[in-house]
């Protein structure tokens, strides 16, 4: 029976980095919820293992029933029955399971149902359910959208919703409209406060992914003759409650399983989540920042089921009289598959180790007062988790969507056609480097750390870590990438057009990540060797990428620019 958690060694790698430590204890506050709970943990090695029981009832209902009830969803879908979603029957049985496991509200406290995990084990889970059946992550995965709840909602809101997200009710973020979707500040959508201080919300969102949730966070106009995004207010709305249906179900590629919505609200009823005119200018950039990274966990689950079905396949595919995985074209491409999943999954856990630092201080700054060095240490991390967050979910997504490419290759014809699990996986993947931010979106909220120096002083620091005798070839690389890299953005910086500082942005972002990601390799490698070989693929791989980019940008003079308008 599988167990996509047992049969991938490098995730207990990445659960048990070092700043985990840090991470629980601060969690935990120093394990005195073991006084209040009886099964809280005691100390650090109790924490693990609970993580670890956890993952491993994930890996196991991911590796049987989630796995298996995939093809079917995709086939099934949702559909819409009087005005309302009604899941196709393995995602039914999927959800039930979750409940039932008691998978829902992971990383909510324990006073208020949940199980009081750290976002890096929550995000793992995410990173599992993915490999399993990435439409499903959009419904199992928007529990996170708590977070928002717990962090900005009164203590009211917070007993009264978030037990019910932990006992297992979805939750949706209802954001986008017709004629809003990248561009927030555009929201139409009307709130209108009652006597009673209620609100009541009338309009129509679209894109609106699991939009026939319990619990919908929505984005909305509470400022009458505004246009921006400073007239907008953030709102709970309780399906309980009515006055929300579902017009439609968007007909999509793929992740087909997730029921995208039109929504149409006609004076339903919804109560404001924390202060007004808030709602664009700080909870749904909280709330964003949040779903990228789980978008992120999504890609690196989806390069690992396409990395998987390509390895099988190649094992077993005969050719000319020998397996095909024999073949240069054929174990280069794996081995590069292999790469680019080992330095996406380093970069996505950094990134959530980072987001766990800064939330936990945020988190006790509500109980009690930051000591000097803790409020320094949580700007830091915070920053870091700014700059990874974009480039975790941007290049993430973009080596997920070319992993699910080449494990069609490798399968050939057979790849094209329904019979094997690559077809559905490169329909699933092409999404993830669109929804919650484009690639050039992300591109855009990553320059200013190219910018700032953020990522060169990042590069730095991990420059300066010891690591074994054996590993130095591959680091003195990785010097020379970022000596290229420090040269081009100097070059393109210094012409002060911010035209042309927009247009080379994704090259100097990417570059920044190529050298990122080869050093959180090789770090990997230093702390086991089995990721020595992906390291020095991939920082191969990088290093003609950075050779690329900085080619690219020493021979380019601004003005060329025009020449790319259309």
């Amino acid at each position: 029976m599988a167990n996509f958690y047992t049969d991938n060694p490098d995730l207990k790698h990445h659960l048990n980095h070092p700043l985990m430590q840090k991470i629980v204890a601060l969690k935990e506050r120093d394990y005195t919820d073991a006084e209040k709970y009886d099964y809280a943990p005691l100390d650090f090695e109790d924490a693990m293992d609970s993580y670890d029981k956890v993952l491993e009832v994930v890996g196991e209902i991911c590796g049987t029933t989630i796995a298996d009830n995939a093809e079917d969803v995709d086939h099934q879908g949702p559909r819409v029955v009087d005005g309302h979603v009604e899941y196709a029957d393995g995602t039914t049985q999927n959800l039930d399971l979750c409940r039932k496991a008691g998978l829902m509200g992971m990383s909510m406290p324990r006073r208020l149902g949940g199980l009081n995990f750290p976002i890096t084990p929550y995000i793992m889970a995410a990173d599992i359910v993915s490999r399993a059946d990435t439409g499903f992550e959009n419904l199992w995965g928007l529990q996170d959208c708590a977070e928002t709840i717990y962090e900005f909602a009164d203590e009211d809101q917070k007993q009264r919703f978030i037990p019910r997200v932990c006992q297992g009710e979805t939750m949706s973020m209802d954001l986008t409209e017709p004629d809003a979707g990248s561009d927030l500040q555009s929201v139409m959508l009307k709130a209108t406060e009652q006597p009673d201080g209620t609100w009541r919300l009338n309009g129509v969102k679209r894109f609106i992914t699991n939009g026939d949730s319990d619990i919908h966070l929505v984005l909305a106009r509470s400022e009458e003759g505004t246009r921006d995004g400073r007239g907008l207010s953030m709102f709970i709305y309780d399906k309980r409650d009515g006055g929300v249906t579902v017009r439609r179900i968007e007909n999509k590629m793929g992740i087909k399983g997730s029921p995208t919505c039109e929504l149409v609200y006609k004076n339903a009823k919804a109560e404001l989540c924390g202060s007004r005119r808030l709602g664009l200018i700080k909870y749904v950039m909280a709330l964003m920042n949040g779903a990228r990274l789980g978008i992120a966990a999504q890609s690196v689950g989806v390069s690992e089921r396409a990395y998987r079905e390509a390895l099988d396949y190649a094992k077993d595919r005969k050719q000319f009289g020998k397996a095909i995985i024999e073949f240069p074209a054929v174990f280069e491409m794996l081995s590069v598959m292999k790469a680019k999943l080992d330095a996406s999954r380093a970069l996505l856990y950094e990134t959530s180790r980072f987001v766990d630092m800064y939330k936990i201080y945020e988190d006790i700054a509500k109980e009690r007062s930051l000591t000097a060095d803790e409020r320094k240490e949580m700007k830091f991390y915070s920053k870091l988790a700014d700059a990874l967050t974009p480039m975790a979910k941007g290049m993430g997504s973009e080596y997920c969507n070319q992993n699910a490419y080449d494990c069609i290759q490798i399968h050939g014809g057979s790849g094209f056609m329904k019979d094997y699990a690559c077809e559905r996986i490169y329909r699933d993947a092409r999404i993830t480097s669109i929804y919650e931010g484009t690639t050039q979106l992300q591109v855009v909220a990553a320059i200013r750390h190219v910018s700032t120096g953020t990522y060169l002083s990042m590069i730095r620091d991990y420059e300066s870590q010891a690591i074994a005798e054996n590993l130095e070839p591959l680091r003195e690389t990785l010097k020379a990438m970022t000596a290229k890299y420090e040269a081009a953005v100097a070059k393109v910086l210094e012409v002060k057009d911010s035209t042309y500082t927009d247009f080379m942005a994704r090259r100097m972002v990417e570059m920044a990540g190529n050298i990122i990601m080869g050093y959180l390799l090789l770090l990997d490698a230093n702390r086991s060797e089995e990721f020595t070989r992906s390291a020095e693929v991939y920082i191969k791989l990088g290093e003609a990428e950075v050779a690329k980019h900085a080619d690219f940008i020493n021979n380019f003079v601004p003005a060329q620019v025009e020449l790319y308008k259309a």
